[in-house]
């Protein structure tokens, strides 16, 4: 562990309060109390929190579904630990650590497994209980991982989402090297890091993005080949033309419905899809004999295990990750009204982080 001395709790913290959902969000930094941790918890003092395009379709008030009310958001937590609740024995206060997406109990039947992100008792960080949107938080010790020596905070909130459920759908697509991979959405924070994994890997990376301003970063990421949709051929037509009616061996989609029909033309036989995304909850048709008959898999991939996150750390501290950080803002009224504007822009390639000033 890389213990550092910390300094005294106080009583009282600044946090994001999602005051009205719209378009733009009505926001506001109130005064909360510091939450106490609990039996197996851990107080948090939260260095950095990436701003997840969940924040952002809770905040414009697109998702809605389990959302609690006057929840804290942020689930790409980096933060130290300060207090230990009752229990907690495996972490020391100065840790640097990072967070799972789930605050998981690690004791149930998942977390057992390695599916800690699909924890029986666990609740969404930022989702269901509050996240790091604040100076401080309280999470289980079982979803937390100690940060890799020797990076900042800002690179490390990002490590399990969005770089770890990126190598998940790396993993669930079965990329290999001398694969060609199909990632939608390739400029935003899922799809950039889906590009360097797969790329790193000996992939044939076909980036698809709706930011032509982004071209120049992807190709710097690993991919082979940058595909601006918009009007002219569609994807599928593209891809196959490129693969000489092959088509991709792999999708990496974080998109959704806006891309899906493509999605599926574009793959050849026994293609895989690894779903991450989904922008706007709309109905995606799928026509069933064009699964059956291509051998076609879909698989969905909705978060990081424990074991996922360890790897990216694991990585990051050799030097073989590095996480794609767009922007630093501060976590004030104006910093995530600008971080709000840059994603409903399309702006950034990789993710904006939030740091407390």
């Amino acid at each position: 562990m890389n213990a550092m001395t910390v300094s005294p709790v106080p009583q009282t913290m600044r946090a994001l309060s999602l005051v009205e959902a719209g378009n733009p969000p009505t926001l506001a930094v109130v005064e909360r109390g510091v939450p106490t941790p609990g039996p197996g918890e851990v107080l948090l003092r939260v260095d950095a929190c990436g701003f997840c395009h969940h924040d952002y379709l809770v905040m414009t008030g697109t998702l809605r579904r389990g959302v609690t009310p006057g929840v804290i958001l942020g689930h790409e937590i980096a933060g130290t630990v300060v207090a230990l609740g009752e229990g907690a024995s495996a972490l020391r206060t100065g840790d640097r650590v990072v967070s799972l997406l789930t605050a998981a109990c690690g004791r149930c039947t998942r977390c057992q497994t390695g599916r800690e992100h699909r924890c029986v008792n666990g609740a969404g960080i930022g989702h269901v209980r509050d996240g790091g949107f604040a100076e401080f938080v309280t999470l289980p010790e079982a979803a937390l991982v100690a940060a890799p020596v020797g990076i900042d905070p800002q690179h490390a909130a990002l490590l399990a989402c969005p770089a770890g459920v990126a190598l998940s759908g790396v993993e669930a697509g079965e990329v290999a090297a001398g694969d060609t991979v199909v990632i939608t959405g390739a400029g935003g924070g899922l799809g950039s890091h889906a590009v360097l994994l797969a790329a790193s890997k000996g992939a044939e990376v076909i980036a698809v993005t709706s930011s032509p301003d982004k071209l120049a970063g992807l190709e710097s990421l690993g991919a082979s080949m940058v595909i601006e949709v918009g009007d002219g051929p569609d994807l599928a037509e593209i891809v196959l033309a490129v693969t000489d009616d092959a088509g991709a061996d792999v999708v990496i989609d974080t998109v959704g419905p806006p891309v899906w029909p493509g999605v599926l033309r574009c793959l050849g036989q026994y293609g895989r899809v690894a779903l991450l995304g989904d922008v706007t909850g709309e109905p995606a048709p799928v026509r069933l004999a064009e699964v059956i008959f291509r051998d076609l898999r879909l698989s969905g991939v909705s978060g990081v295990s424990r074991r996922t996150l360890e790897r990216c750390v694991e990585m990051a501290a050799a030097g073989e990750l590095e996480p794609v950080l767009a922007e630093i803002l501060p976590l004030t009224t104006r910093g995530v009204q600008e971080a709000v504007r840059m994603v409903a822009e399309r702006r950034p390639l990789g993710r904006v982080v939030l740091t407390p000033a």
